[in-house]
């Protein structure tokens, strides 16, 4: 790790999320545990394997920007734009405060503007090619969440999207870091969104078999660890951060929720869907985001897991985290926040990244929800059912895509 390159640290979180919108909301969902899983009701998913979605109902676009903008988004936009704004808010950052050009935006997307694709297909089939709308292709493809975040808040730094499946906010903040590291910019607004409860979406992700089918119980069926899991829920939500370069935290009284010590990067180069069984990949990762960061393993006391609920990548997760700890991997805390907020794919790094750093800055440790039999192979201690007080100084958040793309972070309190 470089001595002389500059610090990033987390100074304000916009959660838009199944169980909260903003901090004070999130927040205390999760150290509650309670769970946003309930019935899909976006769309009629009786056809469909799996009907439970962890949805966002309480969201109002127009209460982030004016309604005819709103026309012009795809949800998966409309939450980026409003988590931006209350990231900001909760900074204390006043837009009109900052240069502009030293502002920039990284948020990653898994899916990007799907309910407008299959909305406007509709249209080509029944109405004809005159009929689809000319706002499509603005509102389909995965980097308008960055675009309209930088449009609507009039920020002309760097600005960026990420497409790496559930690791892909992972990735934009660990690009939020570099571009602050290497002086680009002062402030990074970074993070993911996805709204992509659509039918097709829905069907795709059943013929993987990835998803829970437990209908009749949807609260239950985010189990990560446990041995009755059977896949993950679908969610949706943003959570965008707002990184700064530590002395220009310091020097506006900002208060400072954790410093992004580093990150590692990896790929599995396995298959499509599937970890790899000994989780080379993650080891990889996780490997190298303490060798950025300069912490020892022994450091770490939690680990927010990818902890998606599925077979396969449960177990693979702890296998690599065993292999990267050691002996000190019996004495870590990991816990998954999707049992309760479900997989926001590209918004799950962010989101997770967000409980990690209201982990270390408020001493709790959020639970992982629905644990009834412990899984043999998930015999580490994965914070069951209940939130636990803790003094974390060093915490890690982890995150494994599709396509075996893998983003680790590791944060650590910054001394008053």
């Amino acid at each position: 790790m470089a001595s002389d390159r500059r610090r990033v640290v987390v100074t304000g979180i916009g959660p838009v999320t199944p169980v909260g919108i903003g901090v004070d909301r999130f927040w205390p969902s999760l150290v509650n545990g309670e769970s946003g899983v309930g019935k899909l009701e976006a769309f009629d998913p009786s056809p469909f394997t799996s009907r439970i979605a962890a949805e966002v109902h309480d969201f109002r676009p127009e209460d982030y920007m004016e309604p005819p903008d709103t026309r012009r988004m795809d949800r998966f936009a409309q939450f980026a734009v409003a988590s931006a704004r209350l990231a900001l808010g909760d900074a204390g950052l006043e837009v009109s405060a900052i240069e502009p050009s030293r502002v920039g935006v990284v948020i990653g997307t898994g899916i990007g503007g799907i309910t407008a694709f299959e909305r406007e297909m509709e249209v080509l089939r029944e109405r004809g090619p005159s009929r689809v709308s000319p706002h499509l292709v603005a509102m389909m493809i995965p980097n308008m969440a960055a675009g309209q975040v930088a449009m609507r808040l009039g920020l002309t730094g760097p600005n960026d999207s990420t497409t790496t499946a559930c690791a892909a906010s992972g990735h934009a903040i660990a690009r939020g870091v570099d571009l602050i590291r290497s002086g680009a910019a002062d402030v990074m607004l970074a993070g993911g969104t996805e709204s992509a409860m659509s039918p097709l979406t829905l069907a795709g992700f059943c013929a993987t078999r990835a998803l829970s089918t437990r209908n009749d119980d949807p609260e239950g069926a985010s189990r990560p660890f446990d041995a009755g899991r059977d896949g993950f829920v679908l969610g949706e939500g943003a959570t965008v951060l707002v990184l700064e370069a530590l002395e220009g935290a310091v020097a506006r009284g900002a208060r400072i929720y954790a410093e992004v010590a580093g990150y590692g990067l990896s790929a599995d180069a396995h298959h499509e869907t599937a970890p790899h069984p000994e989780g080379d990949g993650a080891v990889l990762a996780m490997q190298a985001a303490l060798r950025d960061s300069g912490v020892e393993p022994e450091d770490v006391a939690y680990i927010n897991a990818h902890g998606t609920s599925t077979s396969l990548g449960d177990i693979a997760e702890i296998a690599a985290i065993k292999r990267v700890f050691g002996d000190h991997a019996r004495r870590l805390a990991v816990s998954s926040t999707k049992s309760m907020t479900g997989h926001l794919v590209g918004a799950a790094g962010s989101t997770e990244a967000a409980a990690t750093a209201l982990a270390i800055a408020n001493g709790v440790l959020p639970p992982t929800i629905n644990q009834e039999e412990p899984d043999p192979q998930c015999d580490l201690d994965v914070v069951p059912n209940t939130a636990r007080e803790a003094d974390v100084e060093v915490a890690m958040s982890n995150s494994f895509g599709f396509g075996g793309q893998n983003a680790s972070l590791v944060l650590r309190r910054v001394a008053a």
